[in-house]
C-alpha cells in the first residue's frame, strides 16, 4: 500500500472512529498492565464527562471482566508469516445512546471453531434469563461449572449480564477450517435500575 493510501485508510479510521463514538481502541496482546492502563485512560475521559462514581464502578467492572476473557481465553492463531497470537484480541469502549450517554464496550478474539456451538448456546441461555434468573444460573455454576484448560465457567460473561442488565450481543466469523473470530458487546445503559 502506498504511503498516501496509508494515510487515507488512517483518516477514514479517524472519522469512523468519531462517528461511532469510540473513546479507546487497542488490538494486541492483553495483559495485567495493559488493563490497568486501560482503566487510568478510562478514569480520566469518564472525569471529562463529569460521570458519576456508581457509573465509573460499573464500567470498570464490565470492562475488567471483558479484558479478563480476552486475556484468559484467546486462541493461539498462527497465521502467513508464522507469528502467531496468543491472549490477544481488539478492545473498543465507547458512548452511545440518544444523548450519547451509555458505553459500550466491544471485544473480539479467535476462538476455535468447534466451541462456536457450545459458545452460541451458553451465550444465549444467558440472554433468556432474567435477573433472577442470572443470580441462580450463577450459583450454579459456581457449584457445579466445569472449569474449563484456561479456568472459568462462563462466570465472567454472566456477571457482565448482571451487571449491566443487558442482553449480550455476539458473533461468529468463520477464518478458517480451524477458526473463527468472536466479538462480544456491551451495553451499559445509564438509569438503568437492576
Amino acid at each position: 500500500m502506498e504511503n498516501v493510501d496509508y494515510m487515507k485508510l488512517v483518516y477514514q479510521f479517524h472519522k469512523d472512529m468519531l462517528a461511532n463514538r469510540f473513546t479507546l481502541v487497542y488490538e494486541g496482546e492483553i495483559t495485567h498492565q495493559i488493563t490497568k492502563a486501560f482503566t487510568s485512560l478510562t478514569e480520566n475521559k469518564m472525569d471529562s464527562y463529569s460521570e458519576d462514581a456508581s457509573m465509573k464502578r460499573k464500567v470498570f467492572h464490565v470492562m475488567v471482566e471483558c479484558l479478563q476473557n480476552l486475556s484468559k481465553h484467546a486462541e493461539d492463531y498462527k497465521v502467513l508469516n508464522g507469528k502467531g497470537y496468543s491472549g490477544e484480541g481488539i478492545f473498543i469502549i465507547g458512548r452511545t445512546g440518544d444523548n450519547n450517554e451509555d458505553y459500550h464496550i466491544l471485544t473480539g478474539n479467535i476462538i476455535q471453531t468447534s466451541k462456536v456451538p457450545d459458545m452460541e448456546a451458553f451465550l444465549e441461555r444467558i440472554n433468556q434469563l432474567d435477573k433472577n434468573g442470572l443470580k441462580e444460573l450463577f450459583k450454579k455454576q459456581m457449584r457445579e461449572g466445569s472449569l474449563t484448560e484456561k479456568g472459568g465457567a462462563g462466570l465472567g460473561l454472566i456477571d457482565i449480564a448482571r451487571k449491566t442488565g443487558s442482553k449480550l450481543e455476539y458473533n461468529f466469523i468463520r477464518i478458517d477450517d480451524k477458526n473463527s473470530f468472536y466479538t462480544l458487546r456491551t451495553t451499559i445503559i445509564r438509569n438503568q435500575h437492576i
